[in-house]
């Protein structure tokens, strides 16, 4: 893949550039195993949840696939019995993410009515069976998305592993810290990306890719932006 189509990129950073880093390749007393020799989380998502956050969770699945070659499930029930779970979804329709807010095991007043906020926090016991959790919850559906991604970017993949060919370093195990707690929302409204369309370089380029300017180029153009925490 050629990195010359992209001749100007312009981004307005929005969250906190030192974000606190919670995944580690090595078990700790109470951290959370997203992969490991013996096991590989499932990811949960309500299925009447925002299609943002169904395409979140499909590409964290992906994500982690490419980090530790374990492909995770999604499941739209809690299981019976697990290790440890993510789960994902929006304030406004997961009804389990409802669920832990009325029960005070995750601190959605944080993000609540917040404009593309999210909260990530592990949690023990977020329903019967289940030990562990890490919940991904936002206030809207991008803010789920930019939650998740902040899940992708601290796993090891970059918001340009596919535009600019940035290596994913493989991990066999990966582990969520015990009692991380993170909440944040954009400081800038809104925040986009400038693509240099000048014909020929990009349009030739479409049109080898995916055949022209069509929703498969779109499709790779818009989970950028929301890897990027952009949303304009």
């Amino acid at each position: 893949m050629t990195k010359a189509f992209l001749i100007g990129v312009l981004i307005i950073v929005s969250t906190d550039l030192m974000a606190q880093s919670f995944i580690s390749d090595k078990k700790t007393p109470g951290s959370v195993v997203i992969a490991d020799e013996n096991e590989i989380v499932n990811i949960y998502v309500d299925n009447k949840d925002f299609s943002t956050v169904q395409k979140a969770a499909s590409l964290l699945q992906q994500d982690i696939e490419i980090v530790t070659g374990k492909k995770p499930l999604i499941v739209h029930t809690i299981p019976a019995s697990a290790k440890s779970l993510i789960i994902i979804g929006s304030v406004e329709r997961s009804s389990f993410v409802q669920q832990l807010a009325r029960q005070k095991k995750i601190s959605s007043d944080k993000i609540k009515n917040k404009w593309e906020a999210y909260h990530i926090q592990t949690i023990t016991q977020p329903a019967k069976g289940v030990a562990q959790a890490i919940v991904i919850a936002g206030s809207d559906r991008r803010g789920v998305a930019f939650g998740v991604f902040e899940l992708s970017k601290q796993i090891g993949v970059s918001p340009w592993y596919w535009w600019a060919d940035v290596p994913v370093k493989k991990k066999g195990s990966l582990y969520v810290k015990r009692g991380i707690t993170i909440s944040d929302a954009p400081k800038v409204k809104y925040r986009g990306i400038f693509i240099n369309d000048e014909a020929p370089a990009l349009s030739n380029w479409s049109k080898a890719k995916f055949g022209g300017f069509n929703h498969k180029f779109y499709e790779k153009v818009f989970e950028l932006m929301l890897r990027l925490k952009a949303n304009y």
